[in-house]
């Protein structure tokens, strides 16, 4: 290649004979498949058990709603693994060439940027093809991308310069036709890098690097184009002083192009994506261009002589992009469409399960303290009547049995009333006949001191009251314990499985680098 040539012709030339040929990767998409597979399987092992709590509880609704959870995901994952033909099949449409998002807000120049390009692939001999998209389809036109000083590209449209190079115009998926917004996404899945345009009257609006969120932790390269790059200025045009559109200063455009690449670097690091794919800004105008003839100085002047040669250098980065594409489409589809919807509502779910456990945890010892209160309210105003008929007899058995059989009731009422969440198993509170024995010693069988009598009865009661309301907390406590460790293992195990999936990713790029 002639040394002496601009980079224009360089850069034409260099994509007219880039090299395609993608890598090897069927043992990458096997091991993703397998992947998914071992998390839906582990997902399940990891299934929560309701043992311990009602069927009705605040915690079977929750567990429930976890496991409708996982069966709704694992049927969406199924379905958007299909939905992934559909872009591995535009992809494969444009194998043999190389596909840059063209994105910016509607007054960034992006129309009259491809236009411009298309022009200059024309100039050089080089085959230039429109196309849009129209309901779902693409539709090859001869008219050029639209331009206007509104947002007039409703519609995903493009062009191919030459045999190896598409650019796609896209107003984002907010503005585009309900029938389009599919095949829109599916053909910015398949870019291989992005061109940033932003107008040089307001440089550099970082909250639109958020709708590229998608595409930039996908790995794909990053080039941010500062269109306009023009100032009107005074000037004598036969004898009158008229304003004349001319290229903003190379100080001016180092300044604005140095402030964009430390606040996108910046912002890139927030998003938590590597500044490695961020390319340096260039400048550019192709008005002036126009307007001073597209001349070799014209084209060095407004800034295209750079362009091209940033291009150049970026379209190794593309290519190595381009030649893992399948498996970053399927990476693409277990990070945001698995672990993304995983994390957005199962993490989150066992979080507020947890939340639930710990506070239900510490309202148990008060729980403890209601049922032995309320359950001896019940009890103490009968017991004189019980001492009463014990008079009568004079039979500590019978004085026992119905005492235990009058706790027992209380208890159950006040065990299901304030553990009414858990399915605690009722066992006989019996009153230790042994402890009131101990306590009244021999009196109990010859001369009854009554109040003693009274007093110890109040003793063994609370003793027995204290006892079955513990056995009750900590049964539905160990069923709490063991419902946080189910809930911990599920999420650990979400957590493992994405550690292994970004040990896949990093062996991925590692391959292409």
């Amino acid at each position: 290649m002639n040394e002496s040539a601009s980079h224009e012709m360089r850069f034409i030339r260099e994509v007219g004979a880039l090299d395609f040929a993608a890598g090897d990767l069927a043992a990458t998409l096997q091991a993703l498949d397998d992947w998914r597979e071992r998390l839906a399987t582990d997902l399940l092992a990891q299934r929560l058990e309701k043992q311990g709590f009602h069927a009705q509880s605040l915690f079977a609704r929750r567990i429930d709603s976890i496991h409708a959870m996982l069966r709704e995901s694992a049927r969406a994952w199924a379905q958007r693994r299909a939905n992934l033909q559909a872009v591995q099949s535009l992809a494969d449409s444009f194998g043999d060439k190389a596909l840059l998002l063209v994105f910016g807000k509607f007054n960034a120049g992006k129309s009259a940027f491809c236009n411009f390009l298309a022009d200059r692939f024309a100039a050089s001999g080089q085959p230039v093809r429109y196309f849009h998209v129209e309901a779902g389809k693409i539709v090859a036109t001869d008219e050029r991308l639209r331009e206007g000083s509104t947002e007039t590209t409703s519609r995903l449209q493009g062009v191919v310069l030459g045999a190896t190079l598409v650019l796609l115009d896209t107003p984002g998926l907010h503005s585009v036709a309900r029938d389009n917004a599919a095949l829109t996404q599916q053909f910015m899945d398949s870019a291989d890098a992005v061109l940033w345009l932003t107008s040089s009257t307001s440089p550099g609006q970082m909250q639109e690097l958020d709708a590229l969120g998608h595409e930039l932790r996908r790995g794909k390269v990053l080039m941010p184009i500062v269109t306009r790059s023009d100032a009107y200025e005074e000037d004598e045009v036969d004898g009158a002083i008229r304003k004349v559109l001319r290229n903003k200063s190379a100080a001016v455009r180092a300044l604005q192009e140095a402030d964009i690449a430390a606040r996108a670097k910046e912002k890139l690091q927030s998003m938590g994506v590597a500044v490695t794919l961020l390319e340096s800004p260039v400048s550019v105008s192709a008005y002036v261009a126009r307007e001073a003839g597209q001349t070799a100085a014209a084209m060095q002047a407004a800034g295209f002589e750079r362009l091209y040669a940033s291009l150049r250098a970026m379209t190794a980065s593309a290519l190595r992009y381009k030649r893992r594409k399948h498996a970053e489409i399927v990476l693409h589809h277990l990070e945001e469409d698995v672990l993304g919807v995983l994390h957005a509502t199962l993490l989150p779910a066992l979080a507020a399960l947890n939340e639930a456990a710990q506070q239900a945890l510490d309202s148990l010892d008060e729980c403890e303290t209601r049922i032995v209160s309320s359950a001896w309210r019940g009890i103490v105003p009968a017991l004189p009547e019980w001492l009463d008929t014990y008079a009568d007899t004079r039979d500590i058995q019978a004085l026992g049995d119905g005492l235990s059989r009058s706790i027992d009731a209380a208890l159950a009422r006040e065990v299901d009333a304030q553990l009414a969440e858990y399915a605690v198993e009722h066992g006989f509170a019996t009153l230790d006949l042994d402890a009131l024995q101990r306590t009244m010693g021999d009196a109990i069988d010859i001369d009854i001191d009554y109040q003693k009598l009274y007093g110890a009865l109040q003793a063994v009661l609370h003793e027995t009251l204290v006892r079955y309301a513990k056995y009750a907390c900590e049964a539905a406590r160990a069923s709490i314990v063991q419902l946080t460790r189910h809930a911990a293992k599920l999420d650990a195990c979400v957590k493992s499985h994405e550690s292994t999936l970004a040990g896949l990713k990093a062996r991925l790029r590692a391959q292409t680098a």
